[in-house]
């Protein structure tokens, strides 16, 4: 079986986008709102490409899952700082929704990656 670099794997390149996107946006607020919500929304959103690659590189599948599964938890994590971004008024509405189907790919691409995962053996 070919074993295929982490850099090369969609869902990497997406989940590495999103984060570079969040960085690029939260970096540019307020220091009050970079203290509070901005470092909880980089933490998470960047949690989620971090805990995908260290599963990635468990070779074994309960390890590997565990991990994935943590990563669908901060992108649920990234998905509430987003909203409290939004009702703060330090997104749009309109980067809110653009944001948001970049993390629905990604929990669809992340939810088939377990699902891949799970039959393995």
């Amino acid at each position: 079986m070919k074993y295929d670099q982490i850099e090369d794997l969609r869902i990497i390149k997406l989940a590495e986008e999103v984060a570079d996107e969040v960085w690029g946006i939260v970096i540019r607020w307020p220091y009050f709102a970079r203290d509070t919500v901005g470092k909880q929304l980089v933490r998470a959103v960047d949690s989620i490409g971090a805990n995908i690659s260290e599963g990635y590189g468990r070779h074994h599948k309960n390890d590997n899952l565990r991990f994935l599964f943590i990563a669908r938890g901060s992108l649920q994590e990234t998905k509430y700082w987003l909203r409290r971004a939004t009702k703060r008024e330090l997104i749009s509405q309109a980067l809110f929704n653009e944001l948001l189907a970049n993390l629905n790919v990604l929990a669809r691409q992340l939810n088939a990656f377990i699902s891949a995962k799970r039959k393995l053996d």
